[in-house]
């Protein structure tokens, strides 16, 4: 057993705006009204039901649903070890941070050299606010990560998609082959610090803008691009920009000027 402390591992970015009355600015309330009297209905009145058939409900109260609830352990029970490339990333869900509690120092570094040196994810059961989870438990930045999942039965199957019974189109080589270059032209290695919310900066430079009672401009959105139906066509212009994509990055590089090095100091 490795006492640990659980912290979320990710902070959502998400810009939330609330609903404000137009004429006056005031907040919209949200009201739980009955769609058969259509009154106001208090909160101690309102009980959960479960939909069985379009119009009819099963009500289960808070002691039945106590009844059936996950148990309410702190525990976090490894029921074996799998290949962390075995794990299909559709089951990934939220992550945690799970921080040694105090004098587990060294059981946690020992479960966390053992997963490193095996490549092995611990998979297991967690119970979080009430709701039992699949979960992960790996490493990652020198720390013990847990990971919640989905479980099989919540991954909707390739087979329940209309468009995939339609069969699959056939790929001659020479397409491939310039697939296989356009893929090449674009590959690199993955730094997620290249990557930004453009949306949510020009969203939040939007709000700036209005809060200092700046004029606000609109730009007028990009033409969409025409339908092309000819494949080969298509892949060759993609490969194209790509590779002038490509050639421009590594000019931009090289103009880069370089660190000086260091002096060498006198032994």
């Amino acid at each position: 057993m490795v006492p640990v402390k659980v912290y979320s591992a990710v902070s959502r970015k998400d810009v939330r705006f609330n609903q404000l009355h137009g004429e006056d600015g005031g907040r919209i309330q949200q009201k739980r009204v009955c769609s058969v009297d259509g009154e106001e209905v208090p909160y101690e009145e309102i009980v959960k039901g479960y939909e069985i058939e379009p119009g009819r409900y099963v009500t289960i109260t808070p002691a039945e649903l106590e009844g059936v609830a996950a148990e309410r352990t702190r525990r976090i029970e490894i029921e074996e070890f799998v290949a962390l490339e075995e794990i299909d990333p559709i089951h990934w869900e939220s992550t945690y941070y799970l921080a040694p509690d105090r004098a587990a120092a060294k059981p946690y570094a020992l479960l966390l050299a053992a997963l490193e040196s095996t490549s092995r994810v611990g998979l297991g059961r967690v119970v979080l606010r009430s709701k039992e989870y699949l979960a992960a438990i790996r490493p990652a930045q020198d720390a013990l990560m847990l990971s919640t999942m989905l479980f099989a039965d919540e991954i909707v199957p390739r087979a329940a998609i209309e468009e995939f019974a339609e069969g699959e189109a056939e790929v001659s080589e020479k397409e491939l082959a310039i697939a296989e270059q356009l893929v090449g032209s674009l590959s690199a290695d993955w730094d997620p610090e290249r990557y930004k919310d453009t949306y949510r900066e020009r969203v939040l430079a939007l709000v700036q803008a209005k809060a200092e009672g700046r004029e606000i401009v609109e730009h007028a959105l990009p033409e969409p691009a025409a339908r092309v139906d000819d494949l080969m066509a298509a892949l060759e212009a993609s490969l194209a920009a790509a590779t002038k994509q490509a050639t421009t990055k590594k000019a931009a590089a090289a103009k880069k000027p370089r660190r000086a090095a260091a002096p060498k100091s006198a032994t």
